[in-house]
């Protein structure tokens, strides 16, 4: 057989998929997760043959909650749908991704060039021969799209969509035609690796933006660092710590920012969220004459209800795109290279640092003579319970805002999301995270605390956790419904209620064999006192699947007060 012009003048052939496959390998993805589907099926192939692991997930919305938890430990998360019917099921995941800056890298396995271009009338299709329908979905939750239909094209492409789903940290979107995937394309390309190094700043315009930001920070009185999730997101924690420690000024996070900040740092003092703060922080941040944030995501449950109360005359904001001090913009200037020379050239002698408060796990003070496990009293004591270098998974609920009365030991990863908020994401995101210690090879305990409501959302991808041999300790708690919707409207309204489950039992029924893993049934703060005790419990040598129940009427006093503003909101005219 004749080989075409195109393909004897390459120097070293490689098929589209390897490409694609061995690019996402060399930026440190090691697992790719998604479902199988006919579009799909030849490029998943190829993911063994370049030392990639394939998951394979029970659905493609849970497969992209797990691929957004793999990216926030790991780096970058991958997955593969099929077009149209997978992609669709996949869809809320990548929104969620895209809106809390997570890089996600979507491919999607579609009909052959020659199907598309005459319009067929093909199964997982509308049925109006429009192929462009899907894509056009994608776009607005897609820092790129780009369809995969030139082989003379596809090399710089896919490195292209690589790249900024690195430096952007959001999602990319690719489609790889069935009659694509084993196209040949110039492997050369793979002996560069992709430059993945973050743009640099126009030096004149971030030099005259330090000396803005060192101005107002020397005159400040009483100035704070206040982090939020974009410092994680952009990769900043390091210009954070070395601020930290170079200024010792006093530093909180907000409940997206949890993680950020090493929560032992004598100078952390814990979470501002306005109103949700705990009194102390709440005074100390809100009596600062000036408030360095670091790449703030100012959404309603992140502020506890819009309940900030301080001035924008007060506040610098740094940004992955563009720097704010006061009420000037500063457009096409990173936080990074900013933070680095404000580190660099602030004047110790010169700066004011009074100290702040400091944080603890306030379990005593919220002990009370009965027995029965309450939120405020479970919060604190879980602080006593985790190590350093746990990754923690907190669902949309009781738990997200639970865990802002947690303070961290050192090395925490913590993983929630906050302003997608979508019911059920934690579950994905656990065996994702579980996955990604593992694919790193580091030796830390996943951790999840997920509703009882919003456990039965996406309680198939336990089998997930099962199958892949992973070891998280999963906290199920029972507090019969959805408790966050129940304080925002409807207590006891029918529509707020679910049917109860056995949810431990559900380990083996998912397959779990006998001695690879323990379960049970928690009610009392005795027994969650020796579950925490419990030195095997500690070791998380096997999946542990925790049963706890905690009275239904009960949330964290922040969610109490989040919701009430969340109610107001809802209700304006």
């Amino acid at each position: 057989m004749a080989t075409d012009i195109r393909t004897s003048s390459l120097k070293s052939p490689i098929d589209v998929a390897e490409y694609l496959f061995t690019r996402l390998h060399q930026i440190g993805v090691r697992s790719v997760h998604g479902v199988p589907g006919d579009y799909n099926l030849v490029a998943l192939d190829y993911i063994d043959k370049v030392g990639l692991r394939w998951v394979g997930n029970v659905n493609e919305l849970n497969a992209g909650y797990a691929a957004d938890g793999y990216a926030r430990v790991k780096g970058m998360g991958a997955i593969v749908t099929t077009f149209g019917v997978g992609e669709l099921s996949a869809i809320n995941a990548m929104a969620g991704a895209f809106s809390e800056h997570v890089p996600v890298v979507h491919i999607v396995g579609t009909p052959s060039t020659i199907s598309q271009r005459d319009g067929m009338l093909l199964h997982h299709t509308l049925g109006n021969g429009n192929f462009n329908v899907f894509t056009d979905m994608n776009k607005e939750i897609s820092v790129v799209t780009a369809k995969l239909n030139d082989p003379y094209e596809v090399a710089a492409q896919i490195d292209h969509a690589l790249q900024q789903c690195w430096i952007q940290s959001r999602p990319v979107y690719l489609t790889l035609p069935t009659d694509i995937v084993q196209k040949k394309i110039e492997g050369e390309r793979l002996k560069t690796p992709i430059d993945l190094a973050f743009p640099t700043n126009d030096l004149d315009k971030e030099d005259y933006v330090v000396d803005v930001v060192l101005k107002y920070l020397l005159a400040a009185k009483n100035p704070v660092i206040l982090v939020d999730a974009c410092a994680i997101r952009h990769k900043v924690t390091e210009e954070v710590h070395n601020l930290i420690e170079k200024t010792h000024l006093p530093v909180f996070v907000t409940p997206m920012g949890k993680g950020a900040v090493n929560e032992t740092h004598p100078n952390y003092g814990g979470v501002y969220a306005g109103d949700g703060s705990q009194p102390d922080v709440k005074e100390r941040v809100e009596a600062s004459d000036l408030i360095l944030t670091i790449g703030a995501i100012k959404s309603d449950f992140n502020t506890a209800g819009f309940s900030y109360h301080t001035s924008q005359l007060n506040t610098i904001d740094f940004h992955s795109t563009h720097i704010v001090v006061r009420y000037s913009q500063y457009p096409g200037v990173h936080m990074r290279g900013v933070l680095r020379k404000v580190i660099e050239k602030v004047d110790l002698s010169k700066l004011s640092a009074i100290p702040g408060p400091k944080m603890s796990n306030k379990v005593k003070e919220n002990e009370d003579k009965s027995d029965i496990i309450t939120q405020a009293w479970f919060w604190p004591r879980v602080g006593e319970f985790l190590k350093e270098n746990d990754v923690v998974i907190t669902e949309t609920g009781t738990s997200n805002f639970g865990i802002w009365e947690t303070k961290f030991p050192k090395g925490t990863t913590a993983i929630s999301q906050v302003l997608w908020g979508s019911i059920g994401y934690s579950v994905g995101a656990c065996q994702g995270a579980a996955l990604a210690t593992r694919d790193a090879g580091e030796k830390r305990r996943t951790v999840l605390f997920v509703g009882d409501g919003s456990f039965q959302l996406t309680a198939q991808e336990l089998s997930t956790i099962i199958r892949l041999g992973l070891k998280p300790i999963i906290f199920v708690i029972c507090n019969d419904g959805f408790t966050i919707e129940r304080f925002i409207h409807g207590m006891d309204a029918a529509y707020n209620d679910i049917q109860p489950w056995s949810f431990k039992d559900l380990v083996p029924v998912f397959g779990a064999k006998e001695g690879e893993y323990k379960t049970f049934q928690i009610k009392t703060k005795a027994q969650v006192h020796d579950l925490f005790e419990d030195k095997k419990f500690n070791a998380a040598d096997y999946l542990q699947f925790v049963e706890m129940y905690i009275p239904k009427v009960d949330a964290p006093r922040a969610l109490k007060l989040t919701a009430e503003a969340s109610a107001r909101t809802n209700a304006k005219e």
